[in-house]
Parts: C-alpha cells; sequence; structure tokens
C-alpha cells in the first residue's frame, strides 16, 4: 500500500470512533482532543476573520483549518511534512479557498500572515526557540501566534517508557513557554486552561477505540491500536492527575510604534492626541 494509501486508510479507520466520541457539532475531522467550539474560541481570540491571512502549521489533514475556512472565511495555508496527509486535505477542501504545502517545519514556507495556528503540535517540537522565533518572524506587526500545548516538566525515564513515540514528546513548563515568547518578541494576550476539556475528550476517545477495536485493527494492525489506546489511557490519567496541563494560549507580535517625528507634541493646554499603541493585557479564561 503507498503511503497516501496508508494515511487515508488511518484517516477511515478512526473515523466512526471519532465521530462517537466528540460530541453534536464538535467534530470537524481533528486529529486531536480539540473541540470545534474551541477551534472557533481560540481563532476568534487570534482576530481570524474574513479575509485574514491564516498559516496554519503541522496541520494534516487540515480539519480544524478547513472548519476555519468554511465559518469565517480567512485566507488559508495549510502546512504539513506528510504529503499524504496533505494529500487528504486537498481532497476533503473540495472547493473551499485553501492552500496547501508539503514541509518540514521550521523554517516556515515564504511571506507574512496575519495569524499563524499550531493546533496540538507544540509538544512534538523539542527546539521550540527556533519554532517560535519563525512564528514571530512570520507574522505582520499585530498580528497573531495562537497554539495548544501540554504544560509540565519534562517526562522521567519511566514515563517515556510508558508513553509510545515517546521521542515526540516534549512537555514544557509554563514559565518557559512564556521566556520563550517573550525572547522571539511575543506578547501574551490571552491564557486558558483547556484540561479538564481534554482530559474527558481524551476518555471518550479511548472508550471509543476500544469499543471499536476489532475494525480498527483490521485497518491498522493490532500493535498500532494498542499503543493508540496506551497513549490515549496515559494522556487521559495526566491530565486528570495534572500531571500534565493543557493550555492554550493567544500571544502577538506588538504593532509597529509610530516613529516620534509623526507623533504630535504636548501643547501649553495639555497631550497631544497621538496613540499609544498599548496593547491590551492578558484576559481571564472563559472556561
Amino acid at each position: 500500500m503507498s503511503q497516501d494509501g496508508r494515511r487515508r486508510s488511518l484517516v477511515e479507520a478512526l473515523r466512526r470512533a471519532q465521530e462517537a466520541a466528540f460530541g453534536p457539532g464538535e467534530y470537524v475531522e481533528q486529529e486531536s482532543f480539540v473541540r470545534a467550539p474551541e477551534i472557533l474560541a481560540l481563532a476568534q481570540q487570534a482576530a481570524v476573520d474574513s479575509g485574514v491571512s491564516v498559516l496554519d502549521l503541522c496541520c494534516g489533514i487540515a480539519g480544524p483549518g478547513r472548519f476555519l475556512t468554511r465559518e469565517v472565511g480567512c485566507s488559508y495555508v495549510g502546512v504539513d511534512a506528510s504529503a499524504s496527509a496533505i494529500a487528504v486535505a486537498r481532497e476533503r477542501a473540495g472547493g473551499l479557498p485553501c492552500r496547501f504545502v508539503v514541509a518540514q517545519v521550521p523554517p516556515l514556507p515564504p511571506g507574512t500572515f496575519d495569524a499563524v495556528l499550531l493546533l496540538e503540535a507544540m509538544l512534538a517540537f523539542r527546539d521550540k526557540v527556533t519554532l517560535v522565533e519563525a512564528v514571530s518572524r512570520a507574522l505582520t506587526p499585530g498580528g497573531r501566534f495562537a497554539f495548544t500545548f501540554e504544560e509540565g516538566p519534562p517526562l522521567t525515564e519511566p514515563e517515556q517508557a510508558r508513553m509510545p513515540g515517546a521521542d515526540t514528546v516534549w512537555l514544557t513548563p509554563l514559565a518557559e513557554m512564556h521566556a520563550i515568547l517573550a525572547r522571539a518578541g511575543l506578547v501574551v494576550r490571552r491564557q486558558e486552561d483547556w484540561s479538564r476539556s481534554h482530559r474527558a475528550v481524551a476518555q471518550s476517545l479511548t472508550h471509543a477505540y476500544a469499543g471499536d477495536a476489532p475494525a480498527i485493527a483490521s485497518r491498522i494492525g493490532p500493535r498500532a491500536l494498542d499503543d493508540l489506546l496506551a497513549a490515549h489511557r496515559l494522556w487521559a490519567e495526566w491530565l486528570a492527575s495534572g500531571r500534565v496541563r493543557k493550555i492554550a494560549v493567544v500571544a502577538e507580535r506588538p504593532p509597529l510604534s509610530r516613529p516620534a517625528s509623526s507623533r504630535r507634541l504636548p501643547t501649553a493646554r495639555g497631550r497631544g492626541a497621538g496613540s499609544s499603541g498599548s496593547p491590551v493585557g492578558v484576559r481571564a479564561g472563559q472556561r
């Protein structure tokens, strides 16, 4: 079977269980724990709207990206290293105005964007500094980086032994993530804890995959199914215990300040009407 064929087989093998695991209106072919309302809310917090240029990193089959393009009419570019995932994304996009690129990140595709998304994939990057600096360069002034990440100390050796694919699981403490963003010139505008929601999804997916185990194993093999179930059980356990937290963040590349020569000077009657350009502060989470 070709690589494209294997990816399509995996997508179709899991689809029935994923549709059952998510609630009504929550499933948009996402390959993660994030729900459709969370995707839309995070995009809105990043000012994604009609005509806004969006770069979606590690988009996979681009379920969330296609959903956002339909819902808000953004100008969307999805990038992923998997040619087979991008082939599925292009096919599923139909007549939507989406563009897709097969590429490793970083580096990022050329050009600048009003918003950069990274949903449920920060975990896989051991070197987050280089990635976030590339994102900052790709943002227009005032542009926003919306992403989720798994917060917590790095996995211990016993934890690595329990987690399938542990070489792609790089947890990050919150203070370290804030420092990485600040170093890249990005200012946190919003931060929310989605741990409770994503724990429930991890549990629901575990039950759904186990319930459809014979059909899934016939498509992807028993070993792959065992790894899938083991990973989901661990995420549900760690999110429940607080070992890991799922955090959603919107960070901004601040708008350019107006040159001093273009600002109105204070008059004898008071200060001029120049704009301060001050960004808004971090707001409390909605959930």
